[in-house]
Formats: C-alpha cells, sequence, structure tokens
C-alpha cells in the first residue's frame, strides 16, 4: 500500500488539446486539486477558498478579465468556482476574446444554476473525479476500503475515524449551510442518517420523510440535493420486462463506502455480517461507476430485481453484462440464482458472480465466478465492459 498521496497515479487525465474550457465536478477531498497541481503545474491558479480573494472577486469580477489581458497565460484554473458564479461571465469574455484556456473546478454545479450562472453554453468539457479506486491503489486492502473508504485520505490514515465524522460536518457546514442548499440543517442531517440507514435498497421516501420529520416532498428534494452536491447517486431498475412482474422503485448509494460507516455510528465493517456484505456491494458499484467515467464509456447501469424478490445487483448496457456481489469466500450456484432467471427472460451476454473466492470458477450454467480483485484488474483492462 503506498503510504502518502504523492506516491498515488490517478487515473483521471485532462487532456484541453481540442477544447479550450473543462469543468472538473467531484465531492469535497477526492483529490481535486492536487491532480489539478499535478497536471498543470504551470496554470495560473485561483484558489476561491481564500477569503481575501474570493471577497476581491465577488465585489469585482472583472478583475479575472483585467489579469489575464494583462498577463496572458496559457492555462488558468479557478478551483472552487462555485464560490464566485459571477466570474463565469469573465471565463466566457475570456474564452471568446483570449487564447488562455481555463480549467473550472468544484464540488457542486447547483448554486451555480440556482444563481442563473453562465455554464458557458457547452464549451467546456465536463469531468467528474471519484474518490480512489483499484486501478490506483493495486494492492488496496478489502477490510480497510471498507473501514475507511476511498477518499484518499481517509484510506492512507491508519485511524480514520475522526476524519471521516469531520468530513460529515464539513459537508453539512460548506455544502448545505453556507451555500444555503437548505434552510432545515438539523433535518437534513437526520436525512443523512437515514438514507444511510437505508443504504443501498428500495427508496421508501415516506419512511426517510417521517425519520427526519419532513414532508415526502422535501425528502425527494433533499434526495436531489445529494444528487446536485454529488455525494450519492440513484441506481435505477431495469424496467424492460417480458415475463416477470418488475419493481420500479430506485436504490440510492452514497459515493463512497467510508461515508456510510461515518454516519451509522462509526461502526466496524466486519467479514461474515449483513454490513459487510452490502459494503462489498457498494465498493464494487462505485469502482464501475469510476471505471465507466474515466474511460468515457456511456454505458448505463441498472439493477434488476422481480416482485417475487429475485435479484440482480448490477445489469450494464443492454444486457451486455450482470454482476452479482457476494461477500462469500466461495460462491456457488445458489448466488448465481438472479443470474439465472434473467437470463432466462432475456439472453445477458457475460454474467458474473464476484466474491471473495481465491480462484476464478465457472458453473456448469456458463456463470462465471469471479475473486473480486481478478474483477477490478479485468474491468481496468476492458475486458467486462
Amino acid at each position: 500500500m503506498v503510504s502518502n498521496l504523492s506516491g498515488i497515479s490517478r487515473v483521471l487525465k485532462i487532456d484541453l488539446s481540442g477544447n479550450n474550457a473543462a469543468f472538473l465536478w467531484g465531492p469535497r477531498k477526492t483529490g481535486k486539486t492536487t491532480l489539478l497541481k499535478q497536471l498543470f503545474p504551470e496554470a495560473k491558479y485561483y484558489d476561491l477558498l481564500d477569503t481575501e480573494l474570493k471577497t476581491r472577486l465577488l465585489v469585482r469580477p472583472a478583475l479575472l478579465r483585467e489579469q489575464v489581458l494583462a498577463q496572458n497565460p496559457r492555462l488558468v484554473v479557478l478551483d472552487e468556482i462555485q464560490k464566485v458564479p459571477s466570474l463565469l461571465d469573465e471565463v466566457h469574455w475570456c474564452l471568446e476574446n483570449t487564447k488562455t484556456k481555463f480549467v473550472l473546478c468544484g464540488s457542486s454545479a447547483r448554486k451555480l444554476r440556482r444563481a442563473g450562472a453562465n455554464l458557458l453554453g457547452g464549451r467546456a468539457w465536463r469531468f467528474e473525479m471519484f474518490p480512489l479506486t483499484t486501478a490506483e491503489v493495486p494492492d488496496a486492502d478489502l477490510d480497510r476500503i471498507l473501514n475507511h473508504g476511498l477518499l484518499p485520505k481517509h484510506y492512507l490514515e491508519e485511524h480514520p475515524e475522526r476524519s471521516l465524522s469531520g468530513y460529515v460536518f464539513d459537508y453539512l457546514e460548506e455544502e448545505i449551510l453556507e451555500e444555503a442548499l437548505t434552510r432545515r440543517v438539523p433535518n437534513f442531517a437526520k436525512f443523512l442518517e437515514a438514507v444511510a440507514a437505508s443504504h443501498g435498497q428500495l427508496i421508501n421516501y415516506s419512511n426517510v420523510a417521517r425519520d427526519c420529520g419532513v414532508s415526502c416532498k422535501t425528502a425527494r428534494e433533499y434526495f436531489q440535493v445529494l444528487e446536485d452536491t454529488l455525494l450519492g447517486h440513484a441506481l435505477e431498475p431495469w424496467r424492460k420486462r417480458r415475463k416477470r412482474r418488475l419493481i420500479e422503485t430506485a436504490k440510492f448509494y452514497l459515493f463512497d463506502v467510508g461515508l456510510v460507516r461515518a454516519l451509522n455510528e462509526m461502526r466496524p465493517i466486519l467479514r461474515g455480517t449483513e454490513e459487510h456484505g452490502r459494503a462489498f456491494e457498494h465498493f464494487l458499484i462505485e469502482e464501475i461507476r469510476a471505471y465507466l467515467s474515466y474511460s468515457e464509456k456511456r454505458i448505463p447501469i441498472f439493477f434488476w430485481r422481480t416482485s417475487t424478490g429475485l435479484e440482480v445487483d448490477l445489469v450494464a448496457g443492454d444486457l451486455d453484462l450482470a454482476v452479482e456481489f457476494k461477500a462469500v469466500p466461495m460462491a456457488d450456484e445458489r448466488h448465481a440464482k438472479g443470474l439465472r432467471a434473467l437470463h432466462e427472460e432475456r439472453k445477458v451476454r457475460k454474467r458474473l458472480v464476484i466474491s471473495l473466492d481465491d480462484e476464478p470458477r465457472r458453473l456448469a450454467d456458463g456463470t462465471d465466478i469471479l475473486p473480486w480483485r481478478a474483477f477490478c484488474r479485468g474491468l481496468w483492462s476492458g475486458e467486462w465492459i
């Protein structure tokens, strides 16, 4: 395992050779700033978390244009662009009238949209930063992943509990309270706990609303806040049915397994427990999402579940791949039951059970059982999707 951030080589590359601007979005502490300074060490850098700088630019956004005209930098990086939305008009002008390129970095476009900010009319490419992946930490330890999460600082710490708890408070203060995304921060804090308690399960808006003391409409809005601030995402059900009646409700996942642990009273994730199985599934779903984003493959992912309870954890594309995640030391035919049912309904090109097995195996029905490390290696080499 690497011992510091400088020893980690990130997969995401931002190539501006064919364009003049890019947005880089990602949750806090995924490593956006570190990556940009590594990729563009010669860029003129504006850190909008610097209160003095932020205040000057809030009062007079034209300072950016004037400095670009005077200094003619090849590239400008605006970090935490959502702090000063009015700068986007200046960026737009510079793109139209100078040769300077721009990378705009932030944790959420929600405030920009709410303020009616200029999002550059499609002139900027969009990139997204995820927590660490197994392609970046190839000797990653599973128990460490599930208990620490994969935010770089948290993964590398020996005792990340304080940092994990602090992350939740920082999110509530900096993303929710400071940006005025909701006026009911205590209710939103309870909402986060309710989301963690039902994490990876079918969304029940009524239950969540009751647990945090708000209306169903407000609970739905809170889920949207999580998506807009990149703290979580819905996994939609596969709805193309032929014979079986299918579930129509989505599941919801937070972006990092460590965050779920922080919201669940920091309980340790122990092998053989239900929490371990759910965290194992969550980790690998996020790994797949990162791979699809970084490789720029616009392949949708879903889950499949019938009204009678048959389920497949993840389906990619038009049934190109169906996967079950089972945190067991030796998977068998029982763990492929949902895969077989889906294959009988509609032919699936590749069927995998990802487990804690030591060696790959193939069941009589053609389902492959793979150790999780082997699956991850194949994923990043383009073997599965």
